[in-house]
């Protein structure tokens, strides 16, 4: 028998030894919670991207439609500017103005930072331009790099199929911008079908371009009605680049939220692997401690 002295340091090793036990069965615990708190993060991730691909695949339909009567606008008043020869005016000091646009919604990809990456080239290359930003997320990027060429800017773009309405009141803003330039630019997003898309360039000449076009006079327009066709046509222009950058989001968006949806339901399998392992573990251990403790009950 022990005597009475060792009996207190015999229990104070074996209450070490039980803690000793108990700290990695409590993370182990610990663990399962984690990851079944992830699990469930994870599927509701999977449910939201899955409802929105539904959402942008059912829109894109008459995004798509509404970028094809769009186009009949914007391509009639290019071949009024190629028939006439209008061209750009050259001058010392005349800027450029770029109209970029872009929306104020993301989770679509690289739809707007490609908007952004053409504007920085081309900044590079000739940095004597002004910007008129159509959309917050252009807005963002480019005012940490272009923020003294922005002239003007415009919220709650994007929110719905763009209209000739939305277009004429934004061209009746534009044209009211002070400064001297030698033409206007339209950036967008082309759509080339339903998975790529490229920033292209649309032209809308000034006043000044139009008047000293070659065959501009065969269209016997009047000098006091040529600032209204001015106006009509950066309308028109513009409508067909903000419908057709709508086109390119909502496409974007589908194929992101698809790849999202993809990624998430991987990311479950392995995580639903992990749980799985190490729940059978830590039933594995309890059954040893369980057999050991009846085994050493057993031979005492």
């Amino acid at each position: 028998m022990l005597s009475r002295a060792a009996r207190p340091a015999l229990r104070a090793g074996a209450a070490a030894s039980s803690r000793a036990v108990a700290a990695p069965q409590a993370a182990t615990f610990a663990t399962l919670r984690e990851i079944e708190g992830r699990l469930k993060s994870i599927r509701n991730i999977e449910k939201i991207t899955k409802t929105m691909k539904i959402v942008a695949s059912t829109k894109l339909t008459r995004a798509q439609r509404a970028m094809s009567e769009s186009r009949n606008y914007g391509q009639t008043g290019n071949q009024v500017y190629e028939s006439a020869e209008t061209k750009a005016l050259e001058g010392e000091g005349k800027k450029k103005l770029v109209i970029v646009c872009s929306s104020d919604k993301g989770l679509c990809g690289g739809v707007h930072s490609g908007l952004s990456r053409f504007i920085r080239r081309r900044a590079v290359e000739d940095p004597n331009f002004d910007l008129v930003l159509l959309g917050e997320k252009a807005k963002a990027q480019l005012s940490r790099t272009n923020a003294k060429n922005i002239v003007l800017s415009f919220a709650g773009v994007g929110k719905d199929v763009p209209t000739f309405t939305e277009a004429q009141a934004i061209a009746d803003q534009v044209v009211q911008v002070a400064g001297e330039y030698s033409d206007i630019e339209i950036v967008y997003n082309k759509f080339i079908n339903a998975t790529s898309y490229e920033p292209t360039v649309i032209a809308a000449f000034s006043e000044e371009a139009l008047a000293a076009s070659p065959n501009f006079a065969a269209f016997e327009v009047e000098e006091s009605v040529l600032p209204n066709l001015r106006e009509y046509a950066l309308a028109n222009s513009l409508y067909w680049a903000l419908a057709e950058g709508h086109a390119c989001e909502i496409s974007a968006r589908r194929n992101a939220m698809d790849n999202a949806s993809k990624n998430a339901g991987e990311m479950i399998s392995k995580y639903q692997i992990l749980f799985n392992r190490t729940r059978q573990a830590v039933i594995t251990g309890e059954l040893v401690e369980i057999i050991t403790g009846a085994t050493a009950s057993a031979d005492m």
